[in-house]
């Protein structure tokens, strides 16, 4: 295998659930040597979250832990904390995103740390920041949707305040701490010094929606791609599509005549864009009405001959088994422990330096000796801390 952009650096990773751990996934993915530091007997909650027959190697588990490799220890020991501090010692990066004040009452703060290693990169990511009063407020991802106007945004004013499901708050503020280690990394080239990196899910979440924030602030207004009138997802007698009609000089037009319609682009309640908003429900109730009569590879050719912006809506495993996805290298497949284990793959492609899956999501402190005799112990030592209970 070819070198990778990371080859060389070693990561300490102390997090779990989600924000944490597919942030140094990521890492892993392009060659870090990433050390999941876990709980002796529970390991990371994710390991746990669901009920699954692999019990701690459940999907939930091994979709965000790849390329990792795990030592199981006692950080309430002094020889378990002894342990850390001395792969802290020779570290790049330590990450992890438990509440604030976690890392430094265990004695493995920034300044504790950065002590014996000034070179370390600290990096955390937090529910909603280090200072102000949530920056001791549990964090969680649908907190963040909650607390920062994500949840409460709506195409249609009418519709009921639901949790988006997929995990938006943890990804992003994941990536964003990816982007912070990496930015780091590069600045610690030119003074040989390391930092503290922080992100947090309220500020992802913020960040997400950046166009309708400028817009708020601004025009004191609410702004969403979503709720533009000739935009909408529209159910067919076998599925749905989705329509989004911009980018075009008269989106509507050619909305009626993919669909059959007379072009209601010249009915005074659409004639204009701003009367198409006022009077969205009608318009939707038009289409809506049309599109239910014919399937939907039906309205998709339509829809397509007229070049307008449209897709089928699929479910994930419907995604999953596409050509497309195929080709984009986005589906993993690998043996682990006689079960095959199914991830799904980078979407970062890089040309020269690829990705490449060097471990499996690791069980529970399976590379602790391993990862002790490269730090100088010698199986006598690594022996003793088992039976002390110190590592599994």
């Amino acid at each position: 295998m070819n070198s990778q952009p990371l080859d060389g650096i070693k990561v300490l990773d102390f997090t779990q659930v989600m924000l944490g751990p597919c942030a140094t996934q990521m890492l892993g993915d392009y060659g870090a040597d990433v050390i999941k530091v876990e709980r002796i007997g529970a390991g990371d909650l994710s390991r746990t979250s669901i009920p699954d027959p692999a019990n701690m190697q459940n999907p939930v588990f091994c979709s965000l832990n790849r390329n990792k490799r795990s030592i199981a220890l006692d950080l309430k020991s002094k020889s378990g904390l002894a342990i850390v501090h001395r792969l802290a010692a020779t570290a790049d990066v330590v990450v992890n995103n438990f509440r604030a004040g976690v890392m430094e009452r265990m004695g493995l703060g920034y300044a504790a740390l950065a002590e014996k290693n000034p070179g370390i990169i600290y990096a955390f990511g937090t529910g909603f920041g280090t200072e102000g009063p949530y920056s001791h407020k549990g964090g969680q991802d649908i907190l963040a949707q909650a607390m920062t106007g994500v949840m409460a945004r709506k195409c249609d004013p009418s519709e009921p305040t639901l949790i988006y499901p997929t995990a938006l708050a943890d990804y992003s503020a994941g990536m964003h701490l990816v982007q912070g280690v990496l930015l780091a990394l590069l600045q610690r080239q030119k003074t040989g010094r390391g930092q503290i990196v922080s992100v947090s899910l309220y500020d992802s979440m913020l960040a997400m929606q950046m166009q309708e924030a400028s817009m708020w602030l601004m025009r004191d207004r609410d702004f969403s791609w979503g709720a533009m009138p000739y935009t909408g997802a529209f159910e067919t007698t076998d599925g749905a599509v989705v329509i989004v009609g911009a980018f075009k000089a008269n989106p509507l037009r050619d909305i009626c005549a993919a669909l059959g319609l007379e072009d209601l682009s010249q009915d005074p309640r659409f004639s204009t864009f701003e009367n198409s908003v006022a009077n969205r429900n009608e318009l939707h109730a038009i289409l809506r009405a049309r599109i239910a009569t014919n399937t939907t590879a039906h309205w998709m050719a339509a829809l397509e001959a007229q070049d307008l912006l449209c897709a089928p809506v699929r479910k994930l495993g419907e995604a999953l088994a596409d050509p497309q996805t195929t080709v984009n290298g986005m589906v993993l497949r690998s043996n682990g422990d006689g079960e095959m284990i199914g991830m799904v793959g980078s979407p970062v492609h890089l040309s020269a330096d690829a990705f490449a899956l060097r471990h499996t999501p690791p069980r529970l402190g399976a590379d602790g000796p391993a990862i002790l005799a490269e730090h100088g112990f010698d199986q006598a030592a690594i022996t003793k801390l088992q039976a002390e209970g110190v590592m599994a």
